[in-house]
This record gives C-alpha cells, structure tokens and sequence, in this order.
C-alpha cells in the first residue's frame, strides 16, 4: 500500500510546502507589527511641544512652504522672458508633384502662347537656428518686480497661517486641559459620595440608617459616574480634534500633563492701553498685496508702450531632384546657407480700447482693497477692544468662582461632619455636596475663559509666537 506522501504529487507538495511557509511570515509579520503598535510611547504634550508639532506638520502650513518654493519658479519663470530666446529647427519635404508657373511664350520665342514652367526641386531641407533678445519690454520688467513681491507676500501670507495654527491649537489645548480638571473634579466628587454610601450601608446594615438614604446615595453615585463617562468620551473627541489641527495621526496616543492651577497668574489689561494695527500680519499682507494689484496695472498700461527685440538666424538648406541627406553637389543637391540679423520694434496703435478697459478694472480692484484695509482696521481694534474687556472680566469671574469654591467646601465638611453627628440631613450634605461641584466646574469654566481669553489677547496684539518660549 501506498504512503500518503507517494500519492500528492511532488508539485503539489511543493505548493503546499509554499503556503505554509507564507502564512508563518505573514503571522510573523503581524505578531512583530502587534507589538510596535502597542509598544507604541504616548506623546507628552506640553503646549509649546503641540505647537511646534503643528508648525511642522499641519497639512495648511506645509502648504504655505511650498507656495514660498514655488514662488521662486514664479521669479525664474518672468526672468526667462528677459534672457535670450534660442530655437533650433529642421525640416525635410518632397514634392512629388511641383507648381507649374504661367510664362508668356515670347520669352521662348513663341509670342502668343503661354508656357508652364515647374520652378523648385523634389525635395527641399532645411537645418537652422534662431537667436532672440528682448531690449525693451516694460511688461516683463513689471513681471519681475511682481514675481519678487509675490514671493514676499507668500512669506507673509506663511506667517499668517502660523498665527491661525497657532490660536487653533491653543485654544484646543487648553478646552483639553480644562475638561480634564473637570474629570478630577468629579473623580474627587465621586470618592466622597462612596466613602460616604459605604458609611451609609454599613449604618443601616446596622440598623442605624435608613434603607431609601443608602438607596439615593446610590442613585446620585450612578450619576456622577454616568457624568464622568459623557466628560471622557468628550476629552476623546477634543484630544482627537486637536491632533487634526496639528497634523498628527489620530492613532496616536497623547498625554497632556495636568497643570497647577495655583501656577496661573491672571494679569489684567489697562483699559487705556492702545496697539498699532499697522505692524500685524493681517495689514501687511493686505498692504503687499495692494503692492501686487498696483504692478497689475501697470502691467495693463505697458501693453500701450512700444517693444524693442534684436534677432538672427542662421540655416543650412539642400535642394535636390533626389533625398538630400548625405548627398552633395555630383549627386544633383545643392546646399547653401542663408543668414539675417534683424531689430523688430512693435507700436500698439489701437486696439479697440481693450486696454484701457483692463487698467479701469485693475484700479477698481486697488480702490476695494483699500476699503478691504479700512475695514481690517477696524476689525482688529474690535478685536483688541473686545480682548481686552474679555480678559478683566474673566479675571474678575475667575476670582469670585475662585472664593465660592472655598466656600462650597467649607460648607460642605461642615454639613457633612453635622450630617455625622445627626444635625443635617442627607438632603443637606446632598445638596451641599452638589453645590461643591458645581461651583468646582464653574472655577474650571471660568479659568478656561481665561486662557481663551488671554489667547485672543495675544493674538489681538500680533504675539500669538510668545507661545512657543
């Protein structure tokens, strides 16, 4: 009787010895892919760390490098139109059938006939070269001057987006921060609310306590911790959100370290203080782009200037009754060479008063801008004014939330050392027990508005970079 590895054919065997073996490296593969991934540090986040994370990977700021890149191919692009211009060309042509041209018979001797005469050879070559230089052309020296300014409006225009990069990144980092002082708050809640359940159930396993006072204990500790859920799955959300702002991979995990809020020093703002809106980024881009739209226009008007240009050419032509190539004078080709120098001057005359419509358009786009500029004005002293009010309000709501906090605790180890003794009753220590957390997330609101505001601040007053120290 036949062994089982005599009847599968060596082909299959080999086939089946094959896919075990890409199965074990696939399975190798995934196991050693399993363990980088959940090997995998948690980033730490300190906020001047997001920032530069951002700087460097947001999608929006990588986009306005390479406008920065491009516009140096912008720059090479117009001098191109000032530097001289070199074609070369060739062509071979056969004539199979060639023009006949009328000719009066006397020539021949034969008056009164017409003779037709075929002029020209079979085939027809030509090799050349044409060499051009533009010497005056006021169009192209705008260009240039344009090109330059475009690449300084895109460096501005770079900056910009790192200012609005750095707000949103910002912003979002302390709404993080903030709801996870949120999350310690209500974990501290929820550490006494069970110290005190527990206290309760062994009462009234003792039968010193009430049934329906362990039961609502319990019903308010099933809360705060359905409520700490809703607070984590938002931090999710907002730690998710801020790491789209940064370009980072939402797979990756990051730890933003908790902050002492005993550190932060609110710091009021002179009511009288005043900024110069003219040296934020906002108006220089504007102003710079007002620089563009003016060499637009005159762009349009050098369409009404004359253009000087110096030429030459020089080319090498065969003609013969047989292929021409690598044929010469014994073979019936003849070659000869044909070379101009030429000066080429254009002077627009009238051209419908295409041009003038264009100059109009392009002065109507400078005079919108301008009203552009007075209304960005307007905006970021708005904005510097609204900061401004924002901020000593929240230091002055910040403070209040800040006593009431101190209070709300006061009153509640009072109610609850009474509640001990029997002097308050479970109603009491509940309602006090809420009330210390709420005015606890009031402080966390209350601190968030505060760095929102101090955010606004610096961006009103053009130092959103001071960040970064």
């Amino acid at each position: 009787m036949k062994s089982r590895n005599q009847i599968i054919p060596i082909t299959k065997r080999i086939s089946l010895i094959a896919g075990w073996v890409r199965n074990s490296i696939f399975t190798i593969c995934m196991l050693l892919f399993g363990i980088s991934v959940s090997a995998q540090a948690p980033v730490q986040l300190q906020l001047k760390d997001a920032i530069k994370y951002a700087l460097e990977a947001n999608q929006n700021a990588r986009k306005a490098k390479l406008d920065i890149e491009n516009a140096q191919n912008q720059i090479d692009e117009v001098r191109a139109r000032a530097l001289p211009q070199v074609n070369g060309s060739g062509s071979i042509a056969y004539n199979p059938i060639l023009a006949l041209s009328a000719l009066p018979g006397e020539l021949a001797g034969q008056p009164g006939t017409t003779l037709f005469i075929a002029f020209g050879q079979k085939w027809n070559s030509s090799l050349g070269v044409s060499v051009s230089q533009t010497i005056f052309d006021n169009s192209v020296f705008t260009g240039l001057k344009a090109a330059k300014t475009t690449q300084q409006f895109y460096r501005l225009n770079a900056q910009l987006t790192d200012e609005q990069i750095i707000e949103q990144v910002a912003t979002m980092y302390y709404q993080v921060l903030v709801q996870r002082q949120q999350t310690g708050v209500l974990d501290s809640t929820i550490n006494n609310v069970q110290r005190v359940h527990e206290v309760l159930k062994s009462l009234w396993q003792n039968g010193l306590a009430k049934k329906i006072d362990v039961d609502r204990i319990a019903v308010n500790l099933s809360n705060l911790k359905s409520k700490r859920q809703q607070l984590t799955n938002g931090i999710t959300l907002l730690e998710n959100q801020l790491k789209f702002y940064m370009g980072m991979p939402i797979q990756m995990h990051i730890v933003i370290p908790e902050q002492i809020l005993e550190n932060i020093k609110p710091q009021a703002v002179a009511i009288g203080e005043t900024i110069n809106v003219t040296d934020r980024t906002e108006m220089i881009v504007l102003r710079k782009q007002e620089t563009l739209l003016h060499y637009q226009k005159q762009s349009y008007k050098s369409a009404n200037l004359p253009t000087l240009s110096v030429g030459g050419s020089y080319s090498y032509n065969g003609l013969g009754n047989k292929f021409p190539v690598f044929k010469g004078q014994s073979s019936g080709v003849n070659w000869f060479d044909v070379a101009a120098v030429n000066l080429s001057i254009r002077v627009p005359i009238f051209n419908g008063g295409g041009t003038k419509a264009k100059v109009k358009q392009a002065d109507i786009a400078i005079r919108k801008l301008q009203e552009d500029i007075s209304y960005t004005t307007l905006v970021l002293n708005l904005a510097y004014e609204n900061a401004k009010t924002k901020i000593n309000n929240s230091i002055i709501t910040l403070q209040t939330q800040r006593e009431n906090v101190a209070l709300a605790q006061e009153v509640y180890f009072n109610t609850q050392n009474n509640y001990s003794n029997g002097l308050a009753t479970l109603t009491d220590l509940l309602n006090a027990e809420n009330s210390l957390t709420e005015s606890q997330n009031n402080y966390s609101t209350a601190l968030l508005d505060y760095k929102l505001s101090e955010v606004q601040l610096l961006k009103s007053q053009g130092e959103l970079k001071s960040l970064l120290n």
